[in-house]
């Protein structure tokens, strides 16, 4: 009998350390998915995130966004380049926002005061909202930043730069790509 309860209880261990590992598997590879995906000329579908407001009350939610070109800029304020590439994002902003699309800058892994600071320091007029568990950073599987991803009025990623693109005629590029869909 205790050879029995023993075996069933070494093969529980067993199953539940291969869900454990399962688990751990999918949860680190969702990340890649997105570049992988992309690199392989498919569009994943955008994560969705509700996140606080860094340049007025409220929050902003992606889902909200849904019908509308969206434009996510993953920026930190010590992020040099993305102090280099501000003034392209801006541009971005004031020329499609009258065509439907959205500029929105995700603070991540950066106290509040900075990120306000930074914004003022920058002239940013977009929306930008704060990841202050970088949830969402992990969810879109960054490297770092900057790093910017194209969503079309569908919801799905049609566009990633990951890293700083300062010169804005790529930036009007890629949003015309996702207008275009």
């Amino acid at each position: 009998m205790r050879s029995g309860r023993q075996r069933l209880a070494i093969m529980g261990a067993v199953v539940g350390l291969m869900a454990l590992l399962a688990v751990v598997t999918v949860r680190s590879n969702r990340p890649a998915s997105i570049t992988v995906a992309l690199a392989r000329g498919l569009n994943p579908e955008a994560p969705v995130f509700a996140l606080p407001r860094i340049d007025e009350e409220g929050t902003l939610e992606l889902a909200a966004l849904r019908g509308r070109v969206v434009v996510l800029n993953f920026w930190s304020s010590w992020c040099i380049p993305c102090r280099e590439e501000a003034a392209a994002i801006e541009a971005t902003w004031n020329r499609y926002r009258e065509r439907g699309a959205v500029v929105v800058g995700i603070n991540v892994q950066d106290l509040t005061g900075a990120a306000s600071r930074f914004l003022r320091d920058v002239g940013a007029t977009f929306p930008n909202v704060r990841d202050k568990d970088n949830t969402v950073y992990r969810a879109y599987g960054l490297t770092g930043v900057p790093e910017t991803f194209f969503v079309d009025r569908q919801g799905l990623i049609v566009r990633k730069f990951p890293g700083a693109v300062s010169s804005p005629g790529v930036w009007f590029e890629a949003v015309e790509e996702a207008l275009r869909r």
